[in-house]
């Protein structure tokens, strides 16, 4: 099979990638246009896992853009594909829809309150400005507007001529079904789903019936239904007679002029890979099996004059406490959802950093501040030039295209502090501006734009994310009860903390005063380091955190000490703390 090799060094995958690219385009096409490919069914909303689709060919274009070659990035919206079951957890949704199972999807009446005219057009647009927003630059192909304009007629005919080649090659792969063996545990439906790929990946091979093999299936012209069987064709006359099962409508059709209809998927891939001069396009792990469609493509291409792209078979990308995603659970995160919560650069660099063989996850939950930690460690480190390469590329192509670079945040405060203050001031903007004015006094905020979109980004996490009993709440009075209860020690380190709060008003300062109050109750510098201070230091440290939390908020824990102690504020610190 004519597969990218995957090599295992920590060198570019992308520019790996490039090489090949623009070698076999120069073989197969030279001086043309470098064709790569994608394809999403928009058979329900696209997920991140889908994004995967799209992300590893247009790396792979915008480096080959970067080397001054023309490069088109197909995506084929496979809106002609049926409709094959109703999506749960989609707002709107209910069994009636199932009326529709077997139209094409762009006969299927929009989820209600929809601005848009059909099925797919409602979930390709959400997915279209996500594209947008990450800065992938292609060319959408509709095929509902392909097959139904005819443009794909010589092709259809040419199939249907050649049938019976066709049918040998998927014969080599058929087989009869086995008993299912009974399932040692339950599996997840999501993994079931992503297993079964996409919609079109579903559909029957056009298997041989009474009348002979046919590679092509009409839609109804009485139900818009696929669920016809083509009875007879003649190839001089082009006549095709065909039954509906679910209508009982039954037709003869001249398929030289006829438009409602399409090619089976594992004739319809290998088709367009010809028909558009495709020279990369990865598949999933669902299309790596004897007689999958990337599989058998790669024979049946041939049939159309064309070669099968070289390409890598990409990996399942997960969610954070989630399994295998789902395009036909309505829950599972869409590259939508993840843009609220973090910037376009960080979603592209997760894609760009793992070899497509390599599978992730995607935080939705707490591992969020900690991906954003690494992504400032690593600008930091590409800033001043000790990065490694392979991850200077990956930044690169997180931050910009070939074309230019993403809009950015001026002013990058770290994600967990923003969401801290974001928790704590609920909303209150002037609040927000206050706090972060305080981090550093020698350059301090003069507007909340300066940490958009990041702090944006950050307060839409905690507000959807961050379940209500983790949300923190400061408290209104003193816990005049704690207070009274403290021993000497306890209290002395409430007196040093709040003797140093003017001095060390800033989230350093604060962060130097609140690690080194247990230090200087031990008899120890301040600014003693770990190295130099006994173990139970840590302990010491750990029990004076908890006090400052529960006087402060009533918890065991909370945000970061030195941010929480600027966002409520000195006067109101002194306060809580009994001053």
């Amino acid at each position: 099979m004519p597969i990218v090799a995957q090599s295992t060094e920590t060198t570019d995958w992308v520019s790996r990638f490039a090489d090949d690219v623009i070698e076999e385009s120069e073989r197969r096409a030279p001086g043309k246009p470098v064709v790569v490919a994608s394809g999403l069914s928009p058979s329900g909303p696209i997920h991140l896992g889908n994004l995967r689709e799209v992300m590893t060919p247009h790396l792979v274009a915008d480096e080959v853009r970067r080397r001054g070659y023309q490069v088109r990035h197909l995506i084929s919206w496979d809106d002609y594909d049926r409709y094959r079951k109703v999506p749960a957890g989609i707002a709107g949704i209910d069994e009636s829809w199932a009326e529709h199972i077997g139209k094409p999807l762009t006969s299927v009446p929009a989820p209600k309150g929809s601005a848009y005219p059909n099925w797919a057009e409602h979930f390709k647009a959400a997915m279209i400005e996500s594209l947008a927003e990450l800065g992938v630059e292609f060319d959408g192909i509709s095929q509902t507007a392909q097959y139904t304009s005819g443009v794909y007629r010589e092709q259809i005919l040419h199939a249907m001529k050649h049938r019976g080649d066709i049918d040998a090659i998927l014969a080599q792969y058929r087989t009869k079904p086995k008993a299912k063996k009974p399932q040692q545990k339950a599996v997840d439906e999501a993994e079931l789903e992503a297993e079964e790929g996409s919609g079109a990946a579903a559909e029957d091979d056009g298997s041989s019936g009474s009348a002979g093999y046919f590679p092509y299936k009409p839609y109804c012209g009485n139900c818009d239904k696929d669920l016809t069987t083509v009875i007879s064709y003649d190839d001089d006359t082009t006549e095709l007679a065909y039954t509906c099962t679910a209508c009982g409508f039954a037709e003869t059709v001249r398929l030289s002029e006829f438009n409602r209809g399409k090619l089976v998927w594992k004739v319809d891939w290998p088709m367009r890979w010809a028909y558009e001069g495709v020279v990369f396009e990865p598949s999933g792990v669902d299309h790596s099996s004897p007689g999958s469609s990337f599989q058998v493509g790669g024979q049946i291409v041939g049939i159309f004059g064309g070669k099968q792209p070289i390409g890598p078979m990409y990996a399942f990308v997960g969610i954070s406490g989630m399994a295998k995603m789902s395009s036909s659970r309505g829950g599972v995160p869409t590259p939508a959802d993840a843009l609220k919560i973090m910037e376009p650069q960080i979603l592209r660099w997760l894609y760009a950093r793992r070899r497509p063989n390599q599978s992730f996850k995607i935080a939705f939950d707490q591992e969020i501040q900690r991906l954003y930690d690494e992504w400032d460690k690593l600008a930091g480190k590409v800033a001043d030039g000790s990065a490694l390469p392979a991850d200077v590329a990956a930044y690169t192509r997180a931050v910009g295209t070939a074309a230019a670079e993403l809009p950015k945040t001026s002013r990058p405060l770290p994600y967990r502090t923003l969401a801290s203050v974001a928790d704590i001031t609920a909303g209150h903007e002037d609040q927000a501006l206050r706090i972060l004015s305080e981090l550093d006094p020698e350059q301090p905020l003069s507007s909340l734009d300066e940490a958009r979109p990041r702090y944006d980004k950050a307060e839409a996490w905690i507000n959807t994310h961050v379940p209500a009993d983790q949300r923190t709440i400061v408290r209104e009075e003193p816990d005049a009860d704690l207070l009274k209860s403290l021993d000497e020690a306890s209290q002395q380190s409430v007196r040093l903390l709040l003797d140093g709060l003017a001095e060390h008003w800033s989230l350093d300062g604060l962060t130097h005063l609140v690690y080194g109050v247990p230090k200087v109750q031990a008899g120890f510098p301040a600014d003693a380091t770990p190295k130099e201070l006994p173990p139970e230091i840590k302990t010491a440290q750990r029990t004076f955190f908890a006090l400052l939390y529960h006087l402060l908020v009533g918890r065991d824990t909370g945000p970061r000490l030195p941010t929480l102690l600027l966002a409520v504020g000195q006067e109101r610190v002194r306060a809580l703390l009994g001053e």
